[in-house]
């Protein structure tokens, strides 16, 4: 039980991202669909008491969003930690859902409404971007920074490269007000949505009231985020003994627990700290990191650890997006001599040279973290409540 009072119990087989209890079939039997279960409409699967659920099977991991029960029971994957998101102050349903899911690709949410959540943030990408190196957003403004993908946001302490948002309710204020991204301001962006008698409906729904505040766009936003979660790679599969590693993958695995878990710790592949990598200062941009927030000379050019889920879909990397290819990054790494400061004491400390061959048996292994049943699960597709 955490702080927020929920229950937490641990299984292998499913997972429960929200304080709603279920149990959900692995198999894909057609015969036996919930008719109003989305996940059953798509793959056959019929839940056994209602809930919201994230269930392990069919190469994917998929959600069953049915009616909210009264208490709070969490299911997670073998040996993963407490969410850290509390759902008692924003409870799932499957109207929230999809109503959050329209609003994640719907421009309305920018001032010109040309620039959607999904603009930069692409399912096939493990909502990231490919196009260029930093965002991009209205009147063909350039951001500072690469769109970092979203998955599993459940478990972030903090959001954005630097931490700046810390909790996921507010996080998306961000980038609807900022000038480089959506450009707006919340009395534009809830006076546009009003007008729509689609999400007045909507809302109203989900809320128990027409009159859409900001508290009810961000939640409803936060209900769809929430739900992206990335949990069946081969990697998750080889964990539950239902897979299992090449040779390769199995000496790429070795190298990266010797070499690069300490950051990037196992099973969200990130420490959700602040370090700097040997990349050195961007000059082209004026960014200082982690001490715009904390006010920290200390702070100066810290980026926060990214997942290393899905990796192999989710470029560019770096907080500027300046390696295309993971390639570059495992060179990068691989090549100590060639660091340039600021590094964080951690990464000096574990200083190695990868030749050619470890190089690519790395590159297998990081390569057993992508789900493709997350990138390409039409649940997490375009929709829209605006008919």
């Amino acid at each position: 039980m955490d702080s927020f009072g929920t229950k937490y119990t641990w299984n292998s087989t499913r997972f429960l991202v929200n304080p709603f209890t279920c149990v959900g079939s692995t198999s894909h039997d057609a015969s036996r669909t919930h008719g109003s279960c989305v996940v059953c409409k798509v793959h056959g699967r019929i839940p056994m008491k209602a809930a919201f659920l994230i269930v392990l099977g069919l190469g994917l991991c998929a959600i069953t969003l049915m009616t909210p029960v009264k208490d709070y029971d969490i299911f997670v994957p073998q040996g993963w930690p407490n969410p850290r998101y509390n759902f008692r102050n924003n409870p799932l349903s499957n109207e929230g859902f999809e109503l959050g899911r329209s609003l994640f690709y719907d421009p309305i949410l920018s001032k010109d409404s040309t620039v959607s959540c999904a603009s930069c943030h692409l399912q096939f990408t493990a909502f990231a971007h490919v196009d260029h190196p930093t965002s991009h957003g209205v009147d063909s403004r350039v951001g500072k920074r690469n769109a970092p993908g979203l998955m599993n946001l459940a478990w972030y302490p903090f959001f954005h490269w630097d931490g700046g948002a810390l909790n996921l309710d507010g996080q998306a204020l961000n980038p609807i007000t900022h000038p480089d991204e959506m450009g707006s301001d919340l009395g534009t962006v809830l006076y546009k949505l009003k007008r729509q008698k689609e999400y007045v409906a909507a809302f109203k729904k989900v809320f128990g009231t027409e009159d859409i505040k900001t508290q009810h766009l961000l939640k409803a936003l936060a209900q769809f985020t929430v739900s992206l979660v990335t949990c069946n790679s081969k990697y998750d599969r080889m964990k539950r003994k239902e897979a299992e590693f090449s040779e390769q993958e199995k000496k790429g695995y070795a190298l990266f627990q010797q070499h690069c878990n300490q950051c990037h710790q196992e099973p969200l592949f990130t420490n959700f700290e602040f370090k700097a990598n040997g990349i050195g200062v961007n000059t082209a941009l004026v960014d200082s990191g982690r001490t715009n927030i904390s006010g920290k000379v200390k702070d100066a050019f810290l980026f926060r650890v990214p997942t290393l889920r899905n990796v192999e879909y989710s470029f560019p990397y770096m907080h500027d997006g300046r390696f295309n290819h993971l390639k570059e990054v495992i060179g990068h790494y691989a090549q100590p001599a060639d660091w340039i400061l600021p590094i964080s004491s951690e990464l000096m400390k574990k200083k190695y040279a990868l030749n050619s061959d470890q190089q690519k048996d790395l590159l297998a292994f990081l390569k057993t973290l992508t789900d493709k049943g997350f990138l390409f699960n039409p649940i997490f597709g375009y929709s829209s409540v605006v008919k």
